[in-house]
């Protein structure tokens, strides 16, 4: 990723968190598991007594809001992200949160903390943002503890492919929504063990079945660089792709390396 792909991610595509919440709310209103995705990412974090956590790109901090009442009461938390507007949205969802955390900016390729610092590093969907990946992946490693655990969720290469067919069907000149991802569940093993020495893969079993047009323009729009769409033209057309079956499904290829 280019210096001018990492200033449009600061300071337009995160620069506060409107766009991610629309992505967020596709899938938590139109997702099939019968386990949601924040109580199954929970149900994958093992950390010990008084764990010191951090948690890079941690976005709008939802997962911690969403599941509050089941963090553990003495994980010392830290959540950051490169982009200030979403840290002063982190402040902003968590600021009345029964228990305390703590707040910062941070690059991940220039981690801010002195070595073996953290029992576990939280990356969820943000490693493929990164400029200089195996720099970052470095420094994760170099702030765990020798026991430490790195807990990074990411996509597969399929994953809601069809969001692109259905772009492509109302304009076949329009790029696909996001950039080809340079961490995906296909690569990101090899990435990783660089670096650390044990990594293993839960996928997370789930789909989409969208049944409303606006949360599903809502995502594309969101997700879209330079949008040149007609918004008011495309839902027409999104209405009319969905009147044929009544719902449209997008199928999810999702889930998360544990590695240490």
């Amino acid at each position: 990723m280019s210096s001018q792909d990492a200033n449009y991610l600061r300071n337009e595509q995160y620069k506060s968190g409107v766009n991610l919440s629309a992505r967020i709310a596709l899938h938590t209103r139109f997702s099939t598991s019968p386990v949601d995705w924040y109580t199954w990412v929970l149900n994958q974090y093992d950390a010990p007594d008084n764990a010191k956590v951090l948690e890079l790109g941690a976005g709008t901090g939802v997962l911690w809001k969403a599941k509050i009442d089941q963090i553990p009461a003495d994980w010392q938390i830290t959540l950051s992200d490169f982009s200030p507007g979403m840290v002063e949205e982190q402040k902003r969802n968590l600021a009345d949160a029964p228990r305390p955390f703590s707040f910062e900016v941070i690059n991940a390729e220039s981690i801010p903390y002195a070595d073996a610092h953290f029992d576990m590093v939280i990356a969820n969907h943000m490693l493929y943002h990164v400029p200089d990946l195996p720099r970052a992946i470095k420094e994760i490693r170099r702030v765990l503890k020798l026991d430490g655990r790195l807990y990074a969720a990411t996509n597969g290469v399929r994953h809601m492919q069809e969001l692109d067919t259905l772009v492509k069907g109302y304009d076949p000149t329009t790029q696909n929504l996001g950039d080809a991802l340079k961490f995906t569940l296909e690569d990101g093993a090899d990435q990783l063990a660089v670096a650390l020495k044990n990594v293993e893969v839960r996928h997370y079993d789930d789909a989409l079945v969208v049944t409303e047009v606006e949360p599903i323009v809502a995502y594309i729009l969101s997700a879209m660089r330079g949008n040149k769409l007609d918004s008011d033209d495309f839902t027409a057309y999104v209405e009319r792709e969905m009147k044929k079956t009544g719902a449209i499904h997008i199928s999810k290829d999702v889930g998360m390396f544990v590695a240490w």
